[in-house]
């Protein structure tokens, strides 16, 4: 048993190393990956000093050609729960925020890209992946592709969950 949890923290550790923060605590995030590749990765930390999170990011080959893509509008507003869909067929590629220390939350919105020839299929949600105030890495499950967010924020513990949609991508 105690060779599982060794392996364990190894392989989180690896994925620690893997994604730089892209932020620091009350900055601004603002994080994209190239143009043929979505996000395969999250990795986030909390501060109680801060009220506040560092997010960091792996992408993945996704596209077979440059891809056609955009940033949404801000999807929330302080305090705010929201639940993001790309559009149909699209993929989500990077994420961006803003954090007000009134409020302790962020506003966030999306960057979603897409080629034509490819389809979302077998779409589902996760679970909550993290607790308040926790340290979380979630990893998008094999062959599948990151499509949307859910979260909401806790006043009391000045955080956010989350969840996240991911599907199948197939020829259409």
């Amino acid at each position: 048993m105690q060779k599982f949890h060794i392996l364990f923290l190894f392989v989180g550790l690896q994925a620690i190393a893997q994604a730089q923060f892209q932020n620091k605590y009350d900055q601004p995030l603002n994080f994209a990956c190239g143009n043929r590749d979505s996000i395969s990765m999250i990795t986030s930390r909390h501060s109680n000093d801060a009220e506040d999170r560092e997010w960091g990011f792996s992408c993945k080959r996704t596209f077979d050609s440059q891809s056609e893509c955009f940033w949404t509008n801000y999807v929330n507003y302080f305090d705010e729960r929201f639940t993001f869909n790309c559009p149909q067929n699209y993929v989500l590629s990077g994420m961006s925020s803003f954090h007000d220390n009134g409020a302790e939350d962020r506003r966030w919105k999306f960057y979603c890209c897409r080629v034509n020839n490819y389809c979302n299929s077998n779409c589902q949600w996760t679970t909550y992946v993290n607790n308040f105030d926790e340290y979380f890495t979630w990893n998008v499950p094999g062959l599948n592709y990151l499509v949307g967010a859910q979260s909401y924020h806790d006043n009391g513990a000045e955080d956010r969950r989350w969840k996240y949609l991911y599907c199948t991508r197939n020829k259409c």
